[in-house]
């Protein structure tokens, strides 16, 4: 009959922070706080991306105005200049637009 080697796994649970296979009490309320800290770090990570994405939306609804307001001002070499840039300001800011959407999207799938 061959023998076979047993293979021991190590499941401990991930609040077993000193490997003694049990969970203490300060253990447990230490893995608490950090699970508690990750949440709530992780809230405000999406907060933040959610502000910005709504803050390129707008300005990309406003920027037209900006150039008419230069215009109708009699600044015309601002308005110039802003229309100069339209394209490339457009492009940044619908990349930064579509990379959060995109990330939602993927996250929720």
């Amino acid at each position: 009959m061959e023998e076979k080697e047993m293979v021991r796994t190590n499941t401990t649970h991930p609040a077993d922070t000193n490997g003694d296979g049990k969970v203490s009490k300060e253990e447990h309320n230490m893995y608490l706080e950090f699970k508690r800290k990750e949440l709530e770090d992780n809230d405000a990570m999406r907060d933040a991306q959610r502000r910005m994405a709504w803050f390129a939306m707008f300005g990309m609804l406003l920027y037209p105005f900006a150039v008419v307001l230069a215009s109708v001002s009699g600044v015309d070499q601002a308005a110039q200049i802003l229309g100069d840039m339209a394209a490339t300001y457009f492009v940044s800011v619908a990349a930064i637009v579509a990379a959060f959407f995109g990330t939602q999207a993927y996250a929720n799938k």
